[in-house]
């Protein structure tokens, strides 16, 4: 399985960013009113939480945490001056309409000039921390090329000059490698090469690889969860469906853009993931799983608990936790619940019914192994099989499973037998996955409480 190397740099900047609007904010305090000890109690610490509010705002609208490499230091000046030039319009706008009288315009002058100088030696900080980090041979991710053509050598050429990148360059692939350089063989042997190797991304230059190979290396790093990026040559028209990023000087055409990917929306999923699943466990589980648990009991012998093996984020297996809807059985494992399966117990019925079996699962949630919202997971024997019927089946692996998801409550829960459900339920998942948003995690729990409460007559 590849290694993916999570992007914390955006993470550090934000983190950064919130200390140093707290550092401005005391600075002027402190030059305008002389002292520092009322600075707590003051108007203006209690709208220290609305700055710093603001300022995310402004980054994330200019979208200033795209970049995960490390800048050139000259540009860093440019990306501080456009979200603070937006953060200072936006600032003076909320003075205007709120008639905030305690702020004065010599404290917003030194507040804006501390801000910039103090947020770009942050900047600079961290790229300095960064670029010893990379030479440093930490954090690197592997790469091959896919195609000798020459934006592909330019761009080897590139990283390999520049390590503080954090690239490490394992070679090209081509179909005719006699007398190139660095060509370590034919594009029909990449596969192996990069499962052996943990390749990490792929770059490949169209133009050098025929449709048929270009197509099997597209389901190649789907299945495997590999990152491939295609190197366009000039004049070429760029694919809708494609996400133009830039590294560096060097127009990358990426295959598969995934929202999660950026830290800062996978903390606040992380995070709601966190406060949801507390209160689930203490406010709701803490009484009803006892009560639960004497039903099951009463009902039919065996545990309370049922844990199988399934598979999550990069495909790894994790303990599922559910609570028991069979008699104990040998097949609990290898064979999928049918509807009227005479495996399940009258409480399980009701249990599968109401999604009450799947309470547990918070659990898993705390732990990280899953997410509130996701693509269900799927026991291990059941998820080969359905790799094997639905076209980029593995894809879904990019991200947590969930205790509920878009494909659930578009219909596609409970059994799936036949292969238009499996592969509809792939293709939702990888629609969630593609276009996820708080607002779309939001949106699905509520539908999902809406059917527990409505009763689905279609799970059993």
């Amino acid at each position: 399985m590849p290694r993916f190397y999570p992007k914390y740099i955006s993470l550090i900047h934000s983190t950064g960013d919130l200390a140093v609007i707290a550092i401005s904010t005391a600075t002027a305090f402190y030059f305008t009113k002389g002292e520092q000890e009322s600075f707590l109690n003051s108007p203006h610490f209690r709208v220290l939480p609305y700055c710093m509010l603001a300022w995310l705002a402004c980054v994330r609208l200019l979208n200033s945490y795209k970049s995960t490499h490390v800048n050139r230091r000259r540009y860093i000046v440019l990306e501080v001056l456009k979200p603070l030039s937006l953060y200072i319009v936006l600032i003076e706008a909320l003075q205007n309409i709120f008639d905030l009288t305690f702020i004065t315009r010599e404290f917003l002058i030194i507040n804006y000039i501390s801000l910039f100088f103090i947020i770009v030696s942050w900047r600079l900080l961290v790229t300095s921390g960064l670029r010893y980090y990379r030479l440093k041979g930490f954090n690197l991710k592997r790469f091959i090329i896919v195609g000798y053509g020459q934006t592909g050598r330019d761009l080897k050429k590139y990283l390999v000059q520049h390590p503080e990148f954090g690239y490490r360059f394992y070679g090209f692939f081509d179909n005719a490698p006699e007398g190139k350089e660095d060509v370590v063989g034919k594009i029909e042997d990449l596969e192996r090469f990069v499962l052996d190797n943990h390749i990490d991304e792929i770059y490949c230059c169209p133009f050098e690889v025929n449709k048929q190979q270009i197509t099997r290396l597209i389901d190649f790093v789907d299945n495997n969860l590999i990152r491939l990026k295609f190197l366009p040559e000039s004049n070429t028209t760029f694919n809708q469906s494609l996400k133009i990023d830039l590294d560096s000087i060097f127009p990358i055409l990426i295959t598969r853009s995934i929202p999660l990917d950026d830290v800062v929306n996978k903390s606040i999923k992380r995070i709601f993931d966190i406060f949801f699943s507390l209160f689930v466990i203490v406010f709701l589980l803490s009484w009803l799983l006892p009560i639960l648990a004497i039903i099951i009991k009463l009902n039919s012998k065996g545990p309370v608990f049922f844990q199988q093996e399934r598979s999550g984020i990069k495909n790894k297996t994790f303990k599922c936790w559910k609570l028991r809807s069979m008699y104990v059985n040998t097949e609990a494992n290898s064979q999928l619940a049918r509807r009227g399966d005479s495996r399940i117990t009258p409480v399980g019925a009701f249990l599968r019914k109401t999604s009450m079996d799947e309470l547990p699962q918070f659990f898993n949630v705390l732990m990280g192994q899953m997410s509130i919202v996701g693509p269900r997971p799927h026991m291990l024997k059941a998820n080969s099989e359905y790799a094997l019927v639905a076209e980029k089946y593995m894809v879904r692996h990019f991200v947590k499973p969930g205790i509920t998801g878009l494909s659930q409550v578009r219909g596609y829960r409970g059994e799936t037998t036949t292969i238009y459900q499996i592969r509809g339920r792939a293709k939702l998942d990888i629609f969630y996955l593609e276009n996820w948003s708080f607002l779309l995690d939001l949106k699905i729990i509520f539908v999902t409480v809406y059917n527990v409460f409505k009763g689905d007559n279609d799970v059993f």
